[in-house]
């Protein structure tokens, strides 16, 4: 199997990612959130999707060059395959080959109650 680019350019056209910080004042009390946006162009964002699709279908059992309890990631760089005003991104898998475990600072969202 050949070996993942850990750096491949894989994003053609424009995208941008960043972190915006938000603040909002109600009735004394002030809250503040972050959020991330994601913007591109239909090449921009038809070709992250095709990267977000490619870490989905990997099946990372088979990886040879993928240590045990490692997961699958890809790093995007601002001004190489993102834009000059964005922030550094690492997208990758959350179950870790070998154990499936996920790391530990996630926390799983509540289930919908119906």
């Amino acid at each position: 199997m050949a070996r993942k680019k850990y750096y491949g350019f894989e994003i053609t056209g424009h995208l941008d990612i960043f972190v915006a910080d938000n603040e909002d004042e109600f009735e004394g009390e002030i809250e503040k959130w972050q959020e991330v946006l994601i913007h591109g162009d239909p090449e921009g964002l038809r070709s992250f999707a095709r990267l977000l699709l490619k870490i989905a279908d990997l099946n990372q059992e088979n990886r040879t060059d993928l240590p045990a309890g490692a997961r699958e990631h890809y790093h995007l760089r601002r001004n190489l395959e993102l834009s000059k005003s964005s922030v550094e991104t690492i997208v990758g898998r959350i179950d870790a080959k070998g154990t499936g475990h996920f790391y530990d600072r996630y926390v799983a969202k509540d289930t919908a109650k119906t």
